[in-house]
């Protein structure tokens, strides 16, 4: 595999070289920078937006989470994703003519404008910053821990995330937010195309993909229904999840950026049926990888479940192919997230551009280092710390669309609400409170009262209406 592994990480490292000479050279203001020029089309868009969405934790969390939990992971995942697809067309309608009638230059700064009130932009920019570091610390151990596994006498797991965080920080700070929609476009190609091979392998392994599932039935019967042979996915993990998931485009900073910066609402429209596509697709393909790992490996760790059926189970050059697109997929789907962050901090920014643009390089530098220690520090449970992250950012979700959808400035009782519902979120989450009351999922309590609040302060607040959305 070593030569394959060469030709193909060279090629990879020369093309992504290029994309960031050629973002650096199209970089002509510090808007440039930020927002990519605000003119990105549909196929860009898709790209970036699926590959931001679908990362390492595709290939690495989501095999994993379907051989130790079933096939209950579909609906977990894949029509909880495929939903999302009409979240999005409907969020990107009412955030594009909201940012056209206040501007946008981070959602952070948008709700400061139409709350009229920092503290609004200081919660949301302190939630995402509390949840996206462990989404980011997913990505970089992550890669990490497979590296190692499949390499186990080159680098430790730690010095395999530094060198992942060092490369994605270079290309960002000197490309800019185009750099990162060219490096996402290309992890996405890489990775749908390894994801497709593989599980085209294991199913090839056993003959069909009905000889497959017979296994499984032989293997594990509780692998093919609900709620699992963990039980895991009750009703309420499944319902709170499809909330969480449906809220994704709504609160997570990278992504909302990439609805703005869409050339046009049609263009959103054609990016939002794409994703909705790819992620039916990709979630699809990995549960024949996930089956097959509990066929062949159900009892072994984590990491030796991976690097067989990633590494060892495959040709070299699928093989080598699966380790440069897992290494992009690292890369574009956390410097997106820690891009993101540094450009939430830029929206509360005042001053000069320059001054603005030198806070926000830094910035990027800070965010990427904690998410490389909470990387060093965590457990290997990838898709149940994503989700984490997931419901932690879903809390900031009635907040924003009383800002996004009002036409009156939103009352501030739902900014007091959503900062208590984070602290709430977080005790449960730390254990310092209960992970249910009354039988109910915590989030599920936090969410429905964030709603209620919402509503509440529609139906009463009477002030003059913000600026009409165009």
């Amino acid at each position: 595999m070593s030569g394959w592994l060469m030709v193909l990480g060279a090629c990879y490292v020369a093309a992504l070289v290029y994309a960031t000479l050629d973002a650096r050279r199209r970089v002509k203001s510090a808007d440039d920078y930020v927002m990519a020029g605000s003119k990105i089309g549909a196929i860009f868009g898709f790209l970036t937006f699926s590959a931001t969405l679908f990362s390492t934790f595709t290939l690495l969390g989501m095999p994993d989470f379907y051989r130790t939990h079933g096939i209950g992971a579909w609906i977990f995942l894949a029509v909880a994703d495929a939903a999302m697809a009409f979240v999005l067309i409907w969020f990107a309608l009412h955030l594009r003519r909201r940012a056209r009638a206040e501007g946008f230059q981070g959602m952070a700064g948008l709700l400061v404008k139409c709350y009229r009130n920092r503290w609004a932009g200081y919660i949301y920019l302190l939630g995402v910053f509390i949840f996206l570091v462990p989404y980011v610390a997913v990505q970089i151990r992550g890669i990490g821990i497979f590296m190692n596994a499949a390499f186990p006498d080159t680098l430790p797991v730690w010095a395999w995330a530094l060198a992942i965080v060092t490369a994605m920080l270079v290309y960002s700070e000197i490309g800019g937010l185009k750099a990162i929609i060219y490096a996402d476009s290309l992890q996405g190609c890489v990775l749908f195309m390894v994801t497709g091979v593989i599980a085209y392998g294991c199913i090839a392994n056993f003959g069909s993909v009905a000889n497959l599932f017979a296994e499984v039935r032989e293997s594990n019967a509780a692998l093919l229904s609900v709620p699992g042979p963990q039980g895991l996915f009750s009703l309420q993990f499944l319902f709170a999840s499809f909330l969480v998931i449906l809220a994704v485009p709504i609160t997570q900073p990278q992504l909302s950026t990439r609805i703005v910066i869409l050339r046009d609402l049609a263009t959103a429209n054609q990016m939002a049926i794409g994703v909705g596509f790819f992620a039916v697709l990709l979630s699809l393909m990995i549960i024949p990888i996930g089956m097959y790992g509990a066929i062949q490996y159900p009892k072994a760790p984590t990491t030796e479940f991976l690097a067989q059926t990633i590494i060892y189970d495959q040709a070299p050059i699928v093989a080598a192919a699966a380790a440069i697109g897992l290494i992009a997929a690292a890369m574009s789907t956390a410097d997106s997230q820690i891009f993101a962050l540094g450009t939430e901090l830029r929206s509360l920014l005042n001053g000069n551009e320059q001054r603005k643009l030198r806070i926000t390089k830094l910035a990027i530098v800070f965010f990427a280092g904690a998410g490389l220690l909470v990387a060093v520090t965590s457990n290997d449970q990838l898709v149940l710390l994503a989700r984490v992250s997931f419901a932690g950012t879903a809390i900031l979700a009635p907040m924003i669309l009383s800002a996004v959808l009002g036409a009156q400035r939103p009352a501030m009782p739902i900014v007091i609400a959503t900062a208590i519902g984070l602290l709430v979120f977080l005790a449960s989450t730390v254990g310092v409170l209960p992970e249910r009351v009354a039988g109910l999922r915590v989030d599920l309590w936090i969410l429905g009262g964030l709603s209620l609040v919402a509503a509440l302060g529609a139906m009463l607040r009477r002030e003059p209406p913000l600026r009409p959305a165009a």
